[in-house]
């Protein structure tokens, strides 16, 4: 094993640093305001470390660094080191989809609209990206009748040059023909400058024209010109009724949302021009380094950023701020060239915009979560991979995983969900109210969870010939997996259920810990590691996850019920839809007590006998 050496002599300035393994690879890049303060930190007991910064310290033989002259000339350096060297421990992306932009060549003597994706060409202004590619063909087409500017290739405009005949766009009055002079350069710019400033939101001005032509045309008894301008003017209403206006001013914005998990991290970013949304854009970003929220958007917005098409707009909401915000704002303005704002938004319609963003972005990470888990062969090959590297005897077509929840010990919860084939079934999910624990005791609510739950198979079992008492066998088909979401300690509860029951053997068992997705087996002292681009952990993922959210559910329910039962329960006249609406109107059961009886009384819906009744309810004791 390489001993990393403390270097003796760290500069104290802005720079990036680079982490190489015992072949000269770099294995991680970092950035720092101060080079010194920051490598100190890896020099010291890696036990104090974040496991994955304690293994990429154990894999690197040696440290450099580049200084520079600013932080944000730091940012930039990481960024472009990562880009170049794709090293093992930062963060990756890993849905690099290219999106399609709407794209007007402007340094073309006739520039042309037209579809690009990929890296950004100079001369060219780009609008979007969109999410599908027929998106842009559509607004495209209804745009056209009113800028009729060239969408063909280079090519085919020179070949009609020379023929001197128009091609089929112009007769149909989606090109004003300029490959046969039926347009001068002046006019054509024209039409180019406000096709142009449509996309950016600016659709006042162009609307305005249009209106004076068409009555203008009308006035001189030129009906067929008002008639064409009138259609023009339908297709142009039509592609600005689709650009729905977000905000109440006509602002430039862009809105950046993350949602994560173990794994990986979906940013989803909204580009709003002129109080419209213009664009989207998503993408996956692999957490293969230790990272915080604040410190993943970010990741977000250096990715984001560091070479975008649209530029950088004036302002940009987040759900968390960057550590450094100061310097994100002054990295964001030094790419657009003026001020750029960095802001949490807390009320009014940036902060509704910046929800349907993270709505977005958690679609976006179930999506891609489930990609694998959905296609066929990659489900067996995921079951494969899970056999041979928990050594079971055949594929675990059913497994079932566990997973508690509580508060403090309160309200108590189990869940069990079922996967088969890879799939969810969730007609076989079942939650559990944890009663023989008391106070805060995982390994006590696990146990009684899964006793009962193995006693009812072994029951279905010797009751499968005649049910003498009626039950359904709703467990005739046994687990090959039985997942706990925890450590060594579940794992070893379940091994002590699995003896008193007498199945030790006849069912697998295995504890998925969430720090560093290590898998715990029986008689095994080292963890299973799976590969985290194996089909396989993502399946253990999902099941666990799914297990997660499901108890957590149950338990917000009965803490619900719980806390509006133990005031307002029982009061004359109110029965569970006022009890509901009560609780909902006044902001919980709190917004209940401290609420007046003339406030109670104001309520039109809630009878005044039933009003003072839940005011002297609520009040009970208080003037003891």
């Amino acid at each position: 094993m390489v001993v990393l050496e403390r270097p003796p002599a760290i500069p104290d300035g802005p720079g990036s640093y680079q982490f190489k393994d015992a072949d000269g690879r770099i294995i991680y890049v970092g950035k720092a305001r101060s080079l010194r303060q920051r490598l100190s930190n890896y020099f010291q007991d890696p036990r104090l470390l974040h496991p994955r910064t304690a293994q990429m310290v154990a894999r690197a033989a040696s440290v450099e660094w580049i200084q520079v002259r600013s932080d944000v000339e730091a940012i930039m350096l990481e960024y472009n080191l990562i880009k170049a060297h794709r090293p093992r421990f930062n963060i990756r992306l890993v849905d690099d989809k290219s999106y399609p932009y709407l794209a007007v060549t402007l340094d073309e003597e006739w520039p042309r609209a037209t579809v690009m994706r990929g890296a950004r060409r100079k001369g060219t202004r780009y609008f979007g990206p969109y999410a599908h590619a027929y998106a842009i063909r559509e607004t495209l087409d209804l745009l056209l009748r009113s800028f009729p500017i060239r969408t063909c290739s280079n090519a085919k405009l020179n070949r009609h040059e020379r023929l001197g005949k128009p091609c089929l766009l112009f007769h149909i009055e989606r090109c004003s023909g300029p490959c046969v002079g039926e347009v001068s350069p002046g006019e054509y710019r024209v039409l180019v400058e406000e096709l142009m400033g449509f996309l950016d939101g600016d659709t006042g001005p162009v609307t305005a024209r249009l209106e004076a032509d068409m009555a203008a045309a009308a006035d001189d008894l030129e009906f067929e010109l008002a008639a064409r301008l009138r259609d023009r003017l339908a297709a142009l209403r039509l592609a600005v009724e689709r650009q729905e206006m977000v905000v109440d001013t006509p602002e430039d914005l862009d809105v950046v949302a993350v949602a994560e998990n173990e794994l990986e991290a979906a940013v989803q970013v909204l580009h709003v021009r002129r109080g419209r949304v213009v664009g989207r854009q998503g993408f996956v970003l692999e957490k293969v380094e230790p990272l915080t929220r604040p410190e993943l958007v970010a990741r977000a917005l250096e990715q984001q950023y560091a070479e975008t098409p649209l530029g950088v707009p004036k302002e940009v909401l987040v759900r968390d701020l960057p550590e450094e915000a100061a310097t994100y704002e002054e990295f964001l303005g030094e790419r657009r060239g003026s001020r750029v704002g960095v802001r949490v938004p807390q009320r009014g319609r940036k902060r509704g915009l910046l929800e349907v963003a993270e709505k977005n972005a958690a679609e976006q990470l179930q999506r891609h979560t489930m990609r694998r888990s959905s296609d066929l062969t990659s489900r067996a090959q995921a079951l494969e991979e899970l056999q041979a590297h928990l050594c079971l005897d055949e594929p675990p077509l059913r497994i079932e995983c566990y997973d508690m929840s509580h508060l403090q010990g309160t309200d108590y919860v189990g869940s069990m969900v079922v996967m088969e084939d890879g799939l969810a079934k969730r007609s076989d999910y079942r939650r559990f109210r944890v009663s023989a624990v008391q106070g805060n005791d995982d390994y006590g609510a696990m146990h009684e969870v899964l006793t009962r739950r193995l006693r009812r198979l072994l029951d279905d079992e010797s009751a499968r010939p005649a049910p003498a008492d009626g039950r359904p066998v709703r467990f005739a088909y046994p687990p090959q997996l039985l997942l706990l979401d925890g450590g060594l300690g579940q794992l070893h509860v379940g091994e002590r259920v699995l003896a008193e029951l007498g199945l030790t053997g006849r069912l697998a068992l295995a504890a998925l810990a969430k720090q560093f997705e290590e898998v715990f087996l029986p008689g095994r002292s080292a963890p299973v590691r799976i590969p985290r681009d194996s089909p396989a952990i993502y399946l253990l993922q999902q099941v666990r996850d799914e297990a997660h959210r499901f108890a957590i559910t149950y338990h917000r329910q009965l803490r619900g019920k719980r806390m509006t039962r133990g005031a307002l329960d029982d009061v004359p006249g109110l029965g569970p839809a006022r009890r509901q609406r009560l609780v909902a109107e006044l902001g919980g059961v709190r917004g209940v007590r401290q609420a007046s009886l003339d406030e109670l009384l104001a309520l039109s819906w809630l009878p005044e006998p039933v009003a003072r009744a839940v005011h002297a309810r609520v009040h009970e004791g208080a003037g003891r």
